[in-house]
């Protein structure tokens, strides 16, 4: 296999943008996974299993967040994803997850953010440099403002680089 050294971000590939999903009408959670599940699905970033593990683990381990703009970051098992990235979506009407780690309480999400991630040890540092983004509502509120893809996508870069900035010098 040719080594990938050409990208001089290659360590901070988890956080790439593979999907970017503006204004994502949805009935329910299992109605927004499936939508972005069928796009990683096209793209062939993840695997056939890749759905029905999300949904699952979805159902058993609940990502909503109670952030200031509640957020999912729904996710699958790495031996699901061939290829890592960010999957993100803003919701035209917030749609109940569960929440995260609680006894059945529902978070009515806006945003959702989904670590594509292929190495386990990377997950957890992607997951709290997520965490961390999420705490920022002008940030998070500027993502939900996105009228397109292509915006939403601009935003979220400027972001997610911003946030890798800080994360060099500190």
């Amino acid at each position: 296999e040719e080594p990938m050294s050409t990208d001089p971000r290659t360590p901070r590939a988890p956080l790439a943008l593979s999907l970017v999903l503006a204004r994502l009408e949805a009935a329910d959670a299992a109605d927004a996974l499936r939508t972005l599940a069928g796009h990683l699905l096209d793209d062939g970033a993840v695997t056939e299993g890749f759905p029905e593990a999300l949904q699952a683990r979805e159902q058993r381990y609940p990502t909503g967040l109670p952030t200031p703009i509640p957020t999912a970051i729904p996710h699958a098992d790495p031996e699901h994803v061939l290829v890592p990235g960010l999957a993100l979506a803003t919701l035209a009407r917030p749609v109940a997850f569960g929440e995260m780690g609680a006894g059945g309480g529902q978070v009515p999400v806006q945003l959702l953010a989904m670590p594509l991630l292929t190495d386990a040890r990377e997950h957890l540092a992607a997951l709290q440099r997520l965490m961390a983004l999420l705490q920022d509502e002008q940030a998070v509120a500027a993502l939900l403002e996105a009228e397109d893809a292509e915006t939403l996508r601009a935003r979220a870069e400027a972001l997610l680089g911003r946030a890798e900035d800080e994360e060099e010098i500190a």
